[in-house]
């Protein structure tokens, strides 16, 4: 560290451009119009400072004013860029929690954007000229694809849960499957819940096997309900049992009890039909015997995130009078969206306007087409370029079917020092971009990548690319 009675250093320091005259350059006042005066200042006194501590630990900043002004105009650029901002999933897991879960159908899209701009029926019955529920968007369309009496939507699936057990069990015993005793996304754990809930938990049979008889020897005169649940994140193999809900409800049903079943995922279609493993749907736990059920809209469903309740009308009615739901209920966006999205459920074309289905079933054919014209692209551009059109799987992952996974083919691309430091620059480019790492190669699925989103895509991995010097 240099002293500051260092004759060359202290004549060094004295030249520094002040923030005074700074502020009244050209290319600063071009900051302060776009980001306004006072953060300007910051900005330009922070990198002067910088720049001044730098010269005292011996270092040689760059100590001109255009220098200064770019690192404050690097700065602002960091200050006021949105830590939420769009990506590029090219992960293949296409219900990614961490990157939002579900991406909404055009049509709820623009559903969201009408909500957030427009005045709306939200609680106002046009006919009778008066307040109406705001539960009435959606129970209507809900009661006629699922079968149940009555619904009702809050806030998430978590708080579709807390509702349904303080309500329904407060201060009595729910009895639950150890097996089903998972921890969820987020470190939500069932138990923890049912705690919350003021419940007792009553925990039967063993990890990986509980018969109908272990619910039937836990009932006496404390316990509310039996509660199922389908864990959407972990899935037990080997040699495991449970009971099925017509067993289970039927059970409930003999001793005065109520069924209740958190299935989590929010199927509404046949996942058999996309070449997946079966995933139990809400119509067939209503069907079955369920009392009430409940489920995300933001996973397999295709929603916005929600927690939907569904069954018997005199059970939601006790959720919708209790003075938790007004603490829980969605707001317009999510009514809005989660309207349009199960409209495409009524109309039948969910799985060609949902995103998560779309992405599901597309074709094989059509993914090779889509990385051949890639690999084109990106030979002309990078003519270094290591690459090749592998088979792999993608994920559905944090939105149900845990485990499973279906046939893909993925851009894989090696680079001179590993794959890990092509992942850091991928998401330092203008439009981020999510990929993943396999044998050491940096893969992209095309099957999570919309079609507009693939100019961005080829820029941002052709700028990560010559950064990596390839």
């Amino acid at each position: 560290m240099h002293s500051i009675n260092d004759p060359e250093l202290r004549a060094v320091l004295r030249a520094l451009t002040s923030v005074d005259r700074l502020v009244r350059m050209k290319p600063a006042l071009e900051l302060e119009r776009i980001y306004g005066r006072e953060a300007t200042v910051k900005a330009l006194r922070a990198a002067l400072t910088d720049v001044r501590l730098a010269l005292l630990d011996g270092m040689k900043p760059d100590t001109t004013a255009h220098g200064i002004i770019v690192d404050a105009r690097r700065r602002l650029r960091m200050m006021f860029t949105a830590t939420l901002r769009p990506v590029i999933n090219a992960t293949g897991v296409i219900v990614h929690t961490n990157l939002g879960r579900a991406v909404l159908s055009d049509a709820a899209q623009k559903a969201v954007v009408e909500a957030s701009s427009h005045y709306v029926t939200m609680e106002y019955d046009l006919n009778e000229g008066r307040r109406s529920s705001h539960l009435n968007h959606t129970e209507i369309l809900l009661k006629e694809i699922t079968g149940a009496e009555a619904a009702l939507v809050v806030n998430n699936n978590a708080a579709a849960s807390l509702l349904a057990l303080t309500a329904l069990a407060k201060g009595k015993k729910v009895i639950v499957s150890r097996g089903q005793l998972g921890e969820m996304s987020g470190g939500f754990r069932v138990p923890d819940i049912i705690r919350q809930a003021g419940a007792k938990l009553v925990e039967v049979g063993t990890t990986n096997r509980t018969r109908a008889r272990d619910y039937e020897r836990a009932i006496d005169e404390r316990t509310a309900l039996i509660l199922r649940v389908n864990g959407t994140t972990y899935r037990q193999v080997g040699f495991t049992d449970s009971a099925p809900v017509e067993e289970v409800a039927a059970i409930a049903h003999n001793h005065a009890l109520l069924c209740v079943d958190d299935i989590g995922s929010g199927a509404l279609l046949d996942t058999t039909a996309f070449g997946l493993v079966h995933e139990p749907t809400v119509q067939e736990s209503l069907m079955g015997g369920s009392d009430l059920v409940w489920f995300s809209g933001d996973k397999l469903l295709g929603g916005p995130q929600a927690g939907i309740l569904v069954g018997r009308a005199e059970i939601i009615d006790r959720l919708r009078r209790h003075p938790m739901a007004r603490a829980l209920r969605a707001d317009k966006l999510c009514i809005a969206a989660l309207t349009a999205t199960l409209d495409h459920y009524r109309r039948g074309e969910a799985s060609t306007h949902v995103p998560v289905w779309r992405m599901l079933s597309r074709p094989m054919d059509d993914l090779v087409k889509t990385l051949e014209r890639w690999l084109v692209i990106l030979k002309a551009r990078v003519p270094d370029l290591h690459a090749e059109i592998i088979q792999t799987d993608s994920a559905l992952r944090s939105g149900g079917l845990p485990g499973e996974t279906t046939p893909t083919v993925a851009l894989a691309v090696r680079v001179h020092g590993g794959a890990d430091g092509l992942l850091m620059r991928l998401r330092q480019v203008e439009t981020p971009i999510i990929a993943r790492i396999e044998h050491d190669e940096v893969v992209f699925d095309p099957r999570t990548v919309f079609e507009h989103q693939e100019q961005a895509l080829i820029d941002g991995i052709c700028a990560a690319l010559v950064a990596s010097e390839v």
